[in-house]
Formats: C-alpha cells, sequence, structure tokens
C-alpha cells in the first residue's frame, strides 16, 4: 500500500494556506488505490472537514497539526445522528461512512478550532434566539422537518445551529485510534456511532472546561470497543456511552455493548464514566477498571429519565480512584436538561410502565476511593414504577467535604426530588441493593432512604 504526504500534493504548513484540495486529492489517490497511509508532517495544515475511506492510515508526526477552518458554510450537512436523534448535521470535520480497517495514529494533532462555535453559540444564547436564523441553520430546518417538536439535550436544535463533532466514525468497523491529541471540538469530539470492533489507545482529548457541549468520546450505538490509557479533560462528560434518545432511539433499535475502559485519566467536566442520558435501545456489558476522575463533577454517571427508554444493566466499575467530585457515584432517573416539570417525566408517583420506561440493574461497583466529594457520597434515584435494582457496592472508601457549601441537590441534574442537607449516599426508589465494607467519612448519616 501507497504511503503518501501532502507537500506532495502542494500542500503547505504554514498555518495560513487552505489545504483542503491537497487533502482531498491524497485521500483520493488512496482510496483509488485500496488503501495506504498518508502521513501529516510537522507544522499545521489548514483545512476544511475531510473524510476518510476504507483501509486508510492517516499517521501525525510530533508537531504536526491538523487545523479545521471555522467557517460553518464548508461543513455541509450529511444524514448522522446528533444528540440521540437521526437527522442531518454539519459534516464532521473528520468523517467515515460505511468504511473499514480506518486507523489514525502519531504523536500529532486534530483541532477543531471550536473557540468560533463555542462563541457563536453563546452569542445565540444571550440574544434569545429560538428559531433558524443563518443559510446553515435554514438549510438544515428544510432537511429536519419536525424538528420543532423533538427532544434535545441542550445543544441547539431548536435552532438548528447542529454542530460538527471533531471526528465521527458512522456505520464502520476495525477502526484503530491511537497516540494523537484532539482538542477544541466544536461540539461532541470523539463519535463513533453504529461501529463495532473500535480501538481507542493513547488518546488525549482537551476542551476548556466551559466549552459548550464538547463530550471527550461519546461511543453511541457501538459494540465491541476498547478505550485504554487515554487522558480526557473537557467540558462536558468524559467517556460517555448512548444508544440513541426515547421513540427514535427505539426505532433504530442499536444497543452499546461490550464496552471495556481501562487505566484511563478524566479531568474536569461533568462526568467521568458516563451512561445516557439517550438510552433507548439499552446499555450493557460494561467493565471500567483502573481509571482516574479528579475534579470532574461526578465519577461514574448513569442519567436517564422517564420517555428515554432502554434496558442498561450488567454494568462493572472497579477499582477507580476520584478526587475533588461533587459526587463520586449518580444514578439518576429524574435527569433534567432537555425538560420540564410540566413534562410529566418527574412525578414522584408510579406511573404506566410502557416502551419509553428506562430500566436499570445488575450494578457492580467494588474498590473505590474517593475523597473530597463536595456535593454527597452518592445518589441513587430510581423511579416509582422503575426501581434501580440488583446493585452490589464493596470494599469502597468514601469521604465527604463537609465545608464546601455545595448543596447535595448538586450531586445531578435532577428535577421532582425533594431536598435534601445531608452529604450522605442518598439512596429512593433502590431495589436489593448491598453494601460490603463500605465506609462514609464525613456526614453524619451514611445512607439516606428518601
Amino acid at each position: 500500500m501507497p504511503e503518501l504526504n501532502i507537500a506532495s500534493f502542494g500542500g503547505t504548513a504554514d498555518g495560513v494556506t487552505d489545504n483542503s484540495g491537497p487533502l482531498a486529492a491524497a485521500l483520493q489517490t488512496l482510496k483509488e488505490a485500496g488503501g495506504g497511509c498518508l502521513r501529516i508532517g510537522e507544522g499545521v495544515w489548514r483545512t476544511g472537514p475531510i473524510e476518510i475511506s476504507s483501509g486508510v492510515t492517516i499517521a501525525l508526526d510530533e508537531g504536526a497539526v491538523l487545523s479545521f477552518i471555522p467557517e460553518p458554510e464548508r461543513y455541509s450537512p450529511v444524514w448522522t445522528r446528533w444528540e440521540g436523534l437521526e437527522c442531518y448535521a454539519m459534516h464532521p470535520c473528520v468523517f467515515a461512512d460505511g468504511q473499514e480497517d480506518i486507523a489514525i495514529t502519531g504523536k500529532g494533532v486534530l483541532d477543531g478550532n471550536g473557540l468560533y462555535w463555542w462563541d457563536m453559540l453563546r452569542e445565540k444564547r444571550a440574544l434569545g434566539q429560538q428559531s433558524p436564523q443563518s443559510p446553515q441553520e435554514l438549510a438544515l430546518a428544510a432537511l429536519n422537518r419536525g424538528y420543532e417538536t423533538q427532544q434535545s439535550g441542550g445543544g441547539g436544535r431548536k435552532i438548528q445551529f447542529l454542530r460538527p463533532p471533531l471526528l465521527q466514525f458512522l456505520n464502520c468497523s476495525k477502526i484503530r485510534l491511537e497516540g494523537v491529541t484532539l482538542q477544541n471540538s466544536p461540539f461532541w469530539t470523539l463519535h463513533p456511532l453504529y461501529c463495532h470492533d473500535v480501538v481507542i489507545s493513547g488518546l488525549t482529548v482537551k476542551n476548556p472546561f466551559d466549552a459548550p457541549n464538547t463530550d471527550g468520546m461519546d461511543i453511541d450505538s457501538c459494540e465491541d470497543v476498547l478505550i485504554e490509557n487515554c487522558t480526557v479533560s473537557v467540558g462536558d462528560d468524559g467517556i460517555v456511552l448512548k444508544s440513541g434518545a426515547g421513540e427514535d432511539g427505539m426505532r433504530v433499535g442499536k444497543p452499546c455493548r461490550r464496552i471495556t475502559v481501562r487505566n484511563c485519566t478524566i479531568e474536569d467536566g461533568h462526568g467521568g464514566i458516563v451512561i445516557g442520558s439517550e438510552t433507548a435501545a439499552g446499555v450493557s456489558e460494561v467493565v471500567t477498571e483502573e481509571c482516574l476522575f479528579r475534579g470532574t463533577d461526578r465519577g461514574i454517571r448513569i442519567k436517564t429519565r422517564r420517555g428515554r427508554g432502554g434496558k442498561i444493566h450488567d454494568l462493572e466499575f472497579r477499582k477507580l480512584t476520584m478526587e475533588n467530585n461533587l459526587c463520586p457515584l449518580a444514578i439518576n432517573m429524574f435527569y433534567r436538561p432537555g425538560a420540564a416539570l410540566t413534562d410529566g417525566y418527574f412525578s414522584q408517583n408510579a406511573l404506566p410502565v410502557n416502551a419509553a420506561t428506562p430500566s436499570i440493574k445488575n450494578i457492580h461497583i467494588s474498590d473505590i476511593r474517593a475523597s473530597g466529594c463536595r456535593a454527597s457520597a452518592g445518589f441513587i434515584a430510581g423511579l416509582p414504577e422503575s426501581p434501580v435494582e440488583n446493585v452490589s457496592i464493596d470494599r469502597c472508601e468514601i469521604s465527604t467535604d463537609e465545608l464546601s457549601g455545595v448543596s447535595p441537590d448538586e450531586s445531578d441534574m435532577f428535577l421532582g426530588i425533594p431536598a435534601i442537607t445531608e452529604k450522605s449516599i442518598r439512596l429512593l426508589n433502590v431495589k436489593n441493593i448491598q453494601f460490603n465494607e463500605v465506609n462514609v467519612r464525613g456526614p453524619a448519616e451514611a445512607f439516606i432512604y428518601r
């Protein structure tokens, strides 16, 4: 298989030149050859969005930066899933659709130049924009008929400002990502969707703590995924497992399962290892071990609500260290973003069980060391009609910061649950939970059942 470089196609790594043409030509040559390696040498290579085909490896040398030009008109609509719903959205910075045997390796950087996108979203929010206005938003609105009534996670569906992820694989297999740095993503950073056989090793993911909706890795309706030796510091959740939202996710029906996360460090952000809140097709057979969650709002975070659907089961979390979190363990079936009390999702009374009622069971947590928990020692809240079921928590040491001043209500983002003042492990609508050698230091009561 050939090895090519951009310079031989007329590219220039001066941080100014637009290399979209040379990159497209090099990738097309590899596609026609049935695969090969495109080597990105040292320097800043500015470009618009790119697409990768089967058999292609992109090798980023140390000091190489592939810098994506932040001009919305370049990111023409593609059919994808955006915040849990299939729709048209802006073209990812790096995209592969229906391909196999793809690799991105090396010590270089993929830079999404996210500041432009984040500031644009902030400006739209500050101006109170309520409907599509820009040419790109109007084009997406025309393609996404009925978007006005669709659920949203808060990223901008109502105005159809459907920002591009930095790196997305759709319906792909045999994906290998190793060593590279992903930074400044416009939206979600790494988004494998409907993929299987994915190995993510030694990646660094960096977005500012206040960058909106910049999850580190969103493993979305995928199977057989290994994530190891990665470092993530972002403005939303760190490593996230999802399977579609509500009716649309149930229609697609592709679960997320057989996922292993090990020896990773997650800093800042809203959660370390996260399930949901898009859970419609289910998440199962997950192992997370030997990880450090430092300064994340939550450590282990499972979030869903009525209407989201999905069976979440057979999850194991072991040998994790957590430092200075709000809450080390949050299992929340009253997740609030994108909804209001008037929507009917947050009643404390048992409601009829239907296909959109989520369930959580068979959760095994062991050998956790959590210190400096500012909001609480834990939060588990099931639904009256669908309790969190079969939970074992073994050999854990948890200490709270009783002087933090942070309310236990900040343990996770919920609605409809009465406030408490204790920083204990809170348990609501939980069935068959077992604690073995769990030491909670700080609050007067270790467990609050209400």
